[in-house]
């Protein structure tokens, strides 16, 4: 038995051992995972981020966004707030300066080449990229907008080319300045600086009224003379600003369009209201004056009550008509302030 004893303890002796070493194994491969593990954080924070982590530092959040806008021509998507802008219409290019953003490119003015003079001080440097009815699609391409700001009265034809370029949006009629300063805003992400720039307007607006007092309503006509044929603006821009302010249109002039061309003396009457805005334009300008003067010399003319009353005045065409933005519309109210001798 003793014998016996001795052979049991020394098998057991290296089965215990073998089995201690075993554990011993287990335990430590364990204790290597743990410790791989427990280095991963130390990884992350020694700069290798995850995929989740490094997106958010390539494109935060107020890049990242993705808006919806609504306009003329259906819905477009934009992606953050857009800093380099396209403007394709003077109303644009002139509510662009209003926001205090510089456009990478504009169109050319139509008077007063190449950037009407209100808006040289901002604009007289930015690239020109052709006119309103013939852009450059290829300058624009190469100016790689974040969006294109157009109008469906110039450009409904080269939309689908446009949003090849970049996101583009547009107003309906190009003489809509509140819809370019609404739209701006919205796509801007400015919706802050599109009220205090509407806000400023209304303000104006009720204050000319109220110094007005009586004398409004006051029946107007806007008349353009050319070098072969006179015009009434019954709505569009100037319009749209003189109802807004208190004017009324006479008998006649009351349809939702532009306006009416005349060819023939025989319609002086038509122009008749309590006041006249005149103002002439071509690119003659000798032939301009001398259709002018042909016209108001006829005795027709001398029957208009504005001419009876001395209350034909003649006005600045670009802050009128052919600038057609926010900026131009306070022009336009400061003249409508000194015609009428009334304090700023």
């Amino acid at each position: 038995m003793t014998g016996e004893k001795k052979q049991m303890q020394v098998w057991k002796k290296p089965w215990l051992f073998a089995m201690l070493l075993v554990i011993v194994l287990v335990v430590s491969g364990c204790g290597q995972n743990q410790g791989s593990v427990s280095k991963e954080p130390a990884s992350q924070q020694s700069g290798s981020p995850t995929i989740g982590s490094q997106s958010e530092a390539i494109t935060p959040a107020n890049e990242s966004e993705v808006r919806t806008i609504k306009h003329e021509m259906g819905e477009t998507k934009i992606q953050g707030n857009p800093t380099r802008i396209i403007t394709l219409y003077q109303g644009a290019n002139d509510a662009a300066v209003a926001y205090g953003v510089k456009p990478v490119g504009i169109v050319e003015s139509w008077l007063q080449k190449p950037v009407y003079e209100y808006l040289r001080d901002e604009l007289d440097d930015v690239p020109q990229l052709g006119t309103e009815v013939q852009p450059n699609l290829e300058e624009i391409y190469k100016l790689k907008p974040d969006v294109i700001f157009a109008t469906k009265t110039r450009h409904e034809g080269i939309y689908d080319q446009l949003s090849q370029i970049a996101p583009t949006v547009m107003i309906g009629e190009v003489y809509d300045w509140k819809a370019s300063v609404n739209l701006m805003g919205e796509v801007l992400n400015r919706g802050d600086k599109s009220k205090e720039l509407m806000a400023e307007w209304d303000s104006r607006v009720d204050d000319f009224k109220q110094k007005m007092g009586d004398r409004l309503p006051i029946e107007a006509t806007i008349t353009n003379f050319r070098a072969d044929h006179a015009r009434i603006f019954y709505m569009g821009y100037a319009g749209g600003i003189l109802k807004e302010l208190g004017f009324a249109r006479p008998e006649g002039h009351d349809a939702e369009v532009w306006g009416v061309q005349l060819t023939s003396k025989e319609s002086i009457p038509d122009m008749n209201a309590d006041v006249i805005f005149n103002f002439n334009s071509g690119d003659d300008m000798a032939a301009v004056e001398k259709y002018y003067k042909d016209w108001t010399s006829h005795p027709l003319w001398a029957n208009l009550d504005a001419v009876k009353n001395n209350q034909v005045y003649m006005v600045d065409e670009v802050s009128w008509n052919m600038a057609g933005g926010i900026l131009s519309a306070h022009l336009m109210l400061d003249s409508l302030y000194d015609l009428f001798e009334l304090d700023k």
